[in-house]
């Protein structure tokens, strides 16, 4: 079992964890992460946008001049494609673009990601991320004391308002609890932080 140090958030080891292997020593697969990380984008996108068909365009109704003697080449409309204010032609429409990931393939992805990151030294536990106040200079101070540069997630097992508030001035220092955690979501961060807590209730919920 892969054996961790505990730190508290000056920076100091307070302990050691063992991690579970089922989780956070599972073999690689890159072609499940690859295929983790586009399903959830594609589950990420809206697919709202539209464009107008030469129908839907307001105006045209009339025809521009007489078919023939002009000179001109006959028109029906002044809404066709080639024309200025005309419809698009092969423009977006709404769509669904959802990926089905089956649930099992999702679990596998997240416990190889953890694997991967506790692999590469990516992965830091903490005895608690617990502030005295919502202040943007504490969680700077973790962040400096920990030396996890400014590219970090922050794993909690309930939800921490008063953490998540004051680490949200940063533009990629993202907190997140371990029921909305995902595969994309580790990959994406440099550093991965996890509380005991929240390495207690993974274990539990992933490790079957």
């Amino acid at each position: 079992m892969p054996t961790v140090n505990v730190y508290d958030l000056q920076g100091q080891v307070v302990g050691e964890l063992q991690l579970s292997d089922t989780v956070f020593a599972a073999p690689v697969n890159e072609a499940l992460l690859h295929q983790a990380v586009v399903a959830f984008q594609a589950n990420q996108r809206a697919g709202t946008a539209d464009t107008k068909t030469r129908s839907e365009v307001r105006g045209g109704g009339r025809k521009p001049w007489r078919q023939k003697g002009t000179g001109r080449a006959r028109a029906g409309t002044t809404r066709a494609p080639h024309w200025r204010h005309g419809g698009v032609v092969f423009g977006p429409h709404p769509r669904d673009f959802s990926v089905k990931f089956p649930r099992k393939m999702r679990r596998a992805a997240l416990r190889q990601a953890l694997s991967a990151k506790l692999a590469s030294n990516e992965l830091k536990v903490v005895n608690a991320l617990t502030l005295p106040e919502v202040k943007t200079k504490h969680v700077l101070a973790a962040l400096d004391n920990l030396n996890l540069g400014r590219n970090v997630l922050f794993v909690t097992a309930s939800p921490n308002e008063t953490w998540k508030l004051s680490a949200r001035n940063f533009k990629n220092v993202h907190t997140i609890t371990t029921d909305n955690l995902n595969a994309y979501s580790l990959l994406r961060y440099h550093q991965i932080v996890l509380d005991t807590d929240a390495v207690a209730r993974v274990e539990e919920v992933f490790a079957r």
